[in-house]
């Protein structure tokens, strides 16, 4: 139990996933420095924990969590909105990347932002308007996450990795490690799908080396 008191609406507050400033100032019940104060506070003592500038959620609420990594999952997607994860995160979550991806990457439509507290890394790309999809809805626990499927994740990873280049066949084949057995002529038709969307030359040339690839491997 936290030692917490001056908290108007405490029970309310400590039901909220994430919470801004002007959130606080009505369930806290304090306005201006007297806020400010309070928040820092709080922040001092572990009842808040800050996710980014202005955005907190209660160390109680966390505790309350039996499955923190998909509420870490759902935070990604609050933290930048709109956002899905998608990038490293997913491509080791489906095992097309050997490593274990210790940040919590997304993509959004807008501007690319970095974040780190308590919970993690949160890292977002900037895409276009037009190539944010391929993701899907899925509940944990009452949380709607919004995630890339294997096949986007790539597209997005690809499209957005720079300086391939002359080392493209390398990259593709060795460099970046991918394991090609994990993806099917079905996750190849959809990732054409989404080079035919982006009609950029760069992807056009990782399509062709991809289809090499897969024809390589049988």
């Amino acid at each position: 139990m936290y030692g917490i008191s001056g908290i108007k609406e405490r029970d309310k507050l400590e039901q909220l996933p994430i919470f801004n400033k002007k959130t606080a100032a009505i369930l806290i019940g304090k306005t201006g420095n007297n806020l400010d104060k309070k928040i820092e506070r709080l922040l001092k003592e572990g009842y808040l924990v800050n996710l980014k500038k202005g955005w907190y959620v209660s160390k109680p609420f966390l505790d309350k969590q039996s499955n923190l990594k998909s509420f870490t999952e759902y935070l990604a997607n609050k933290l930048r909105t709109p956002s899905y994860l998608s990038l490293e995160y997913v491509l080791s979550k489906y095992n097309l990347i050997p490593e274990e991806i210790n940040i919590w990457t997304s993509v959004t439509t807008k501007s690319t932002r970095f974040y780190e507290n308590d919970l993690g890394v949160f890292s977002y790309k900037s895409i276009k308007d037009k190539l944010f999809m391929g993701y899907k809805e899925t509940e944990v626990e009452g949380n709607q996450i919004y995630i890339a499927n294997k096949t986007k994740a790539l597209f997005d990873f690809l499209y957005l990795k720079r300086n391939l280049g002359e080392n493209l066949v390398y990259e593709l084949n060795e460099g970046l490690r991918f394991n090609w057995t994990v993806f099917s002529d079905k996750d190849l038709q959809e990732f054409s799908k989404y080079v035919q969307i982006s009609n950029m030359d760069k992807m056009k040339q990782i399509l062709k080396e991809i289809i090499k690839i897969k024809n390589a491997a049988g």
